[in-house]
C-alpha cells in the first residue's frame, strides 16, 4: 500500500482499540492504542470514546485519516442501517454507521468482529503465504460463542442481511438444547466454549475450564469424551460451510483454535461429512492474535 495509512477501530464490550497501519507488505504500525468503552454510560459516550481514541491517533502520528474502518460487535443491518445482534447490547436499534460518519465528518466502514478477523488473517496472516492463491477464504471463531466471516477476493462479503458467515446459528444436533437466539441445537450450544465445559460436566460430575479439560485427555475419560464430542461435531458443522462455500482456506480462531487436534482429527472428521472424495480445504491456525480485529478494521478501506 504506497505511501497511504489506513486506520482502523475495533469496537469491543470493555476497550476500543485504534491502529494506523502504514504499510501491509511488510506490515508496519504506525501508531496503535486503546481506551476503554465504558458501555456502561450510553451510545453517545460509545460514540464519544471512538472519537477520543482517533483524535489521540491524529495527535500521535500528525495525520488525519481520509477514511476509517470500524469492526463492531453485531452487524449493521443492510436495510434499517440499525445495529443488531450485538452483545453490547446498548448499540442494538442505533443508526451507529450513520451516525459515526456525521460525528468524524468522513466516510467509514463498518463489519462486524468475525469478519473483520476474516479479513485480516487472509491478507496479513499465514493464508497469502500457505494458500498463496486463494480467492475464498473462511474465518472461524469459535470460543465463549461461534461465529465466522467471508472474504472473496480480498473483500469482505457482509451478505444480503449482514449475516454472511453466521455458521454459529446453523442447526447442528439436538443435544445442544435452546440457544438465546431463540432457537435450539445451533453449532453455539454444541461446540462453544461453555458448551463444552457444560458437556464434561454432566459427563464428569464437576465443573471445570476448558483448558483444564484438555490438559487432562490422558487419564480423564470424560474429558477424552468432550474432546471427541468437539472433534465429530466441529467436522460435520464445518463440512456445512465447505459443502456451500467451498473456501480455499479456513482459518481457526478463538479460543478453541488453540486446539491442535481439529487440524488433524478435526480435519478428517470434516473430510467424512464433506460431499467430495477428498477434502482440499487448507485448514490454517491464525497468526495475528488480539491484533486481527482492528487490524482487519484497517483493512476495510485497504483498497479505496
Amino acid at each position: 500500500m504506497k505511501n497511504q495509512l489506513l486506520w482502523g477501530i475495533d469496537l469491543g464490550g470493555t476497550k476500543i482499540e485504534g491502529a494506523i497501519i502504514e504499510s501491509i507488505s511488510p506490515l508496519k504500525v504506525r501508531s496503535r492504542l486503546r481506551v476503554p468503552t465504558e458501555k456502561e454510560k450510553g451510545y453517545e459516550h460509545i460514540i464519544g470514546q471512538i472519537e477520543k481514541v482517533i483524535r489521540l491517533l491524529i495527535d500521535d502520528c500528525g495525520e488525519r485519516p481520509d477514511a476509517i474502518g470500524i469492526g463492531t460487535p453485531g452487524t449493521t443491518d443492510p436495510d434499517s442501517g440499525l445495529i443488531k445482534n450485538a452483545n453490547a447490547v446498548v448499540l442494538n436499534g442505533k443508526p451507529l454507521h450513520k451516525d459515526l460518519e456525521a460525528r468524524l465528518g468522513i466516510p467509514v466502514a463498518m463489519a462486524n468482529d468475525a469478519n473483520c478477523f476474516a479479513i485480516a488473517e487472509a491478507r496479513l496472516g499465514k493464508v497469502p503465504r500457505e494458500a498463496p492463491n486463494a480467492q475464498v477464504v473462511f474465518g472461524v471463531i469459535m470460543g465463549t460463542g461461534v461465529g465466522g466471516g467471508v472474504v472473496i477476493n480480498g473483500q469482505v462479503r457482509n451478505g444480503r442481511q449482514g449475516i454472511a458467515g453466521e455458521w454459529g446459528h446453523n442447526f447442528l444436533d439436538d443435544s445442544g438444547g435452546p440457544c438465546y437466539c431463540g432457537l435450539s441445537g445451533c453449532v453455539e450450544t454444541v461446540i462453544s466454549g461453555p458448551a463444552l465445559e457444560r458437556f464434561y460436566e454432566k459427563e464428569a460430575g464437576q465443573k471445570r475450564s476448558l483448558k483444564e479439560i484438555m490438559a487432562r485427555l490422558e487419564n480423564d475419560k470424560a474429558a477424552r469424551a468432550t474432546l471427541d464430542r468437539l472433534l465429530h461435531f466441529f467436522g460435520k458443522g464445518i463440512a456445512s460451510v465447505i459443502n456451500v462455500l467451498d473456501p480455499d482456506a479456513i482459518v481457526l480462531g478463538g479460543g478453541l483454535g488453540n486446539i491442535p487436534q481439529l487440524y488433524t482429527e478435526g480435519v478428517e472428521a470434516a473430510r467424512h461429512f464433506t460431499f467430495n472424495h477428498r477434502l482440499d480445504t487448507r485448514f490454517l491456525a491464525p497468526e495475528l492474535g488480539d491484533s486481527a480485529g482492528v487490524f482487519g478494521a484497517a483493512m476495510l478501506v485497504a483498497d479505496r
